[in-house]
């Protein structure tokens, strides 16, 4: 008992005598109260551990035949990593940066970024290329492109974390989950429509345009 309380005085939690008090009626309450265990982290998870359950069974949907004049619907694949240990803030560059991409040119450019979101990106990817090949009657694996790839937001633990003259700051343990959906066929040459870079003679003239609108506010 009184290593315990040298233990907990160390750390400036509380007054010495409401520790003898607390320690005194329940030791292992008043720790499990003021720490974040493994156990007890392990227990908030609860049924939510598998990650959202939404994203997946796009790949069950089975379309109606398709007449011989209709365009041919390419076939796709979606595919998840739940629960990654990252930030949301930071995994949201990554998955941005790789869509409208080929497969291939995805993976050679994370294998270049040295994050660990990049890495988890990779290994959805790569999944994801399995699951067309084997489960969805992709023929050729190169043949597929990141239609969709977006990040939400998981669960957030708090700890706290010691300073010094006996105070503490909050500490966020956050965990982010990655979508992913490749789809047959080649990328398009530019994936947001009607945001295509511009040539320096358009921008020239657009600016032209705009002085040549200006208006002198007050004048004759």
């Amino acid at each position: 008992m009184s290593q315990l309380l040298r233990s907990l005085s160390r750390l400036s939690i509380g007054s010495p005598n409401r520790l003898v008090a607390v320690v005194s009626a329940s030791p292992a309450a008043a720790i499990t109260n003021q720490f974040h265990t493994s156990s007890t982290l392990s227990k908030k998870w609860g049924n939510q551990s598998s990650g959202p359950k939404r994203w997946l069974p796009y790949n069950k949907i089975v379309y109606p035949p398709q007449t011989a004049d209709e365009e041919p619907r390419p076939a796709f694949v979606c595919h998840q990593k739940t629960n990654i240990k990252y930030s949301p803030k930071k995994m949201w560059y990554v998955a941005s940066f790789v869509r409208g991409m080929s497969v291939d040119e995805a993976i050679k450019q994370l294998s270049f970024i040295d994050k660990k979101g990049a890495s988890a990106v990779k290994e959805t990817i790569l999944e994801a290329i399995e699951l067309a090949v084997k489960q969805h009657n992709v023929e050729f694996r190169s043949n597929l492109w990141v239609a969709e790839s977006f990040c939400g937001k998981g669960r957030v633990f708090k700890g706290f974390r010691r300073h010094g003259r006996g105070r503490h700051g909050e500490v966020e343990y956050k965990h982010v989950h990655y979508f992913v959906r490749l789809e047959e066929g080649s990328p398009p040459e530019h994936y947001y429509p009607g945001r295509e870079p511009k040539s320096g003679e358009q921008m020239l003239q657009e600016w032209l345009e705009s002085m040549r609108k200006r208006k002198v506010i007050g004048s004759l």
